[in-house]
């Protein structure tokens, strides 16, 4: 999952490469596969800017279970002041209880400079349900309890203290799916909701969707949006930020 602000959005929108969500290759046959995307941006004279982007997507797939890796990274300036530093990384594991029912565990990482977040540490566990799995089409919903541990670059006002760091326990409410749309298209979604248990009314939700098509056995065309809402983000910051992104993604198979 990637969240930005509307000035870097804007940015990375004009620029001529970026790395889109990649998509790993998933077949049920216990083999770790990858796809990594990259991209750069460069300009000089009148307008200096610079965009980088880097996404990655591992998973290793059995009859029995899965586990799922994931990284992505953006970093931009303009004139001289960066106008965007963030990434996210983390890995799940589901183990089948059998063919409807599964177990999970996940471990996430969320740091976004212009967000006032260092880091964003999550763990969480639970159960979910394959609603639809098929070779073209996969849809699973899932819900357990997680963790959450934030570390802030500056100090906020929470709970009516004045904090640079806040860990709560919040429920985690989610469904992702998978289509493969054609012989070289592919399609991936997933939301994810988190209620906070600490403090009720707020919550977190993020949004996750790409579409692959093939030009080649190794590279791919990738479009991606990301779509992150908070609740009470603090003073002065918007509650949902987004990012659409474009590029090249290239398969380890």
């Amino acid at each position: 999952m990637t969240f930005i602000r509307t000035p870097l959005l804007a940015a990375l929108l004009g620029a001529c490469t970026l790395a889109a969500q990649a998509q790993a290759t998933a077949k049920p046959d216990g083999q770790w596969r990858s796809s990594l995307g990259l991209g750069a941006s460069l300009s000089s004279g009148n307008s200096k800017t610079s965009n980088f982007a880097l996404s990655g997507d591992a998973v290793k797939l059995s009859a029995q279970d899965k586990v799922s890796l994931y990284g992505n990274a953006q970093y931009a300036r303009s004139g001289g002041i960066t106008t965007g530093e963030q990434m996210r990384a983390g890995g799940r594991y589901d183990y089948n209880l059998n063919p409807e029912l599964f177990g999970f565990g996940g471990l996430d990482f969320t740091r976004n400079k212009f967000a006032n977040l260092s880091l964003r540490s999550q763990l969480s566990a639970g159960l979910g349900w394959h609603l639809i799995k098929s070779p073209a089409t996969t849809w699973d919903v899932f819900g357990g309890l997680g963790y959450t541990s934030d570390k802030y670059k500056d100090a906020m006002l929470i709970d009516g203290s004045s904090r640079t760091s806040y860990s709560y326990m919040g429920l985690l409410l989610g469904e992702e799916s998978s289509h493969k749309l054609s012989e070289t298209t592919s399609a991936k979604q997933k939301l994810v909701v988190v209620p906070n248990l600490k403090n009720r009314g707020e919550f977190r939700a993020t949004w996750d969707a790409s579409l692959a098509v093939s030009m080649s056995k190794a590279m791919s065309l990738n479009v991606g949006v990301a779509l992150a809402h908070n609740s009470d983000p603090g003073p002065g910051r918007k509650t949902t930020d987004s990012l659409l992104t474009t590029g090249v993604s290239v398969k380890f198979d």
